[in-house]
């Protein structure tokens, strides 16, 4: 009995752990297939979800969001917030966006956890229009 119980707990954590995307994870280029930055995901108070960019891999043409329209507008884009107030909503997060700090673009952005990998999808309007990039965990 023990046994069965001890098996049903780690299996409990185990589904609720792989549901979630904090951490870090490695950003890879949907059209180049190269790894560009490490981006490190967390909760904050008001219990939605941010991440920000904690390392960069290829080195940009410029080091500042020089396109960015709102506050991140010239700022270094190593420690800029990329993702703002996504919420968990079943197994996927949504209803927050994502910055291209190499545009300086902001979309709409739902992610979805696959073992270690998570599905990062940016869109305008509908998000059968967009497009989707695969993150690796980063160790």
């Amino acid at each position: 009995m023990k046994k069965l119980l001890l098996t049903f707990v780690l299996s409990l954590f185990g589904v609720l752990s792989f549901a979630q995307i904090e951490g870090k994870w490695k950003t890879i280029d949907d059209e180049t297939k190269q790894a560009k930055s490490i981006v490190e995901i967390y909760k904050k108070t008001d219990g939605k979800y941010y991440g920000k960019i904690s390392q960069l891999l290829i080195k940009p043409a410029n080091p500042n969001c020089v396109d960015c329209k709102d506050d991140r507008k010239n700022k270094p884009i190593l420690g800029m917030e990329i993702i703002r107030g996504l919420k968990k909503d079943g197994d996927e997060f949504t209803g927050g966006t994502i910055t291209d700090p190499k545009t300086g673009k902001t979309y709409k952005c739902t992610i979805t956890r696959s073992g270690d990998q998570l599905n990062v999808r940016g869109y305008i309007g509908l998000s059968l229009i967009g497009r989707t990039q695969t993150w690796q965990k980063a160790n």
